[in-house]
């Protein structure tokens, strides 16, 4: 399963790696972030986070809950998890930002093989995790913090 969720950000490229990474910020500013809380640091703006977001379905949420290792890469401005807890243990993403005429080109990768559950594991994770649940997440992450940089930077 493979879910892409990209955009064009009007504000630098610093900026919004900067918003992105402040994961602990990302509950103040969306709304269907719960929590995020770090278990342990890495000293380098990295370490094992553990997150909970809804996945809104009209007036009603879905609590979805997972752990990952997170990596951030100044040099590169990139911010890597890898889900080691939750349904979606052993998915990896990643958040990438390049420079674009208009400001900043976000990309958000989600890579997964599905749930270990025999038959039905890779049918799950593509035809109804990774396009209504990831992507239905992913999506509305994306949104609000390109808004919060577009913010910013006003």
């Amino acid at each position: 399963m493979v879910t892409r969720d990209e955009g064009i950000v009007r504000a630098a490229p610093q900026s919004v790696y900067e918003i992105v990474r402040d994961v602990l910020g990302w509950p103040a500013r969306l709304r269907h972030y719960r929590f995020v809380r770090f278990q342990h640091t890495d000293g380098q703006g990295g370490g094992v986070v553990e997150m909970a977001a809804n996945r809104p379905f009209g007036p009603l949420n879905w609590p979805t809950w997972w752990l990952s290792d997170m990596q951030v890469d100044d040099r590169r401005r990139a911010i890597r998890f890898r889900h080691i807890g939750g349904i979606t243990t052993g998915m990896e993403v990643e958040w990438t930002f390049g420079p674009h005429p208009d400001g900043t080109e976000v990309r958000l990768l989600h890579v997964w093989n599905g749930p270990r559950w025999p038959l039905i594991g890779s049918f799950a994770a593509s035809a109804v995790i990774g396009p209504v649940f990831i992507h239905g997440i992913a999506s509305r992450t994306l949104a609000g913090l390109s808004a919060a940089a577009e913010g910013a930077r006003r």
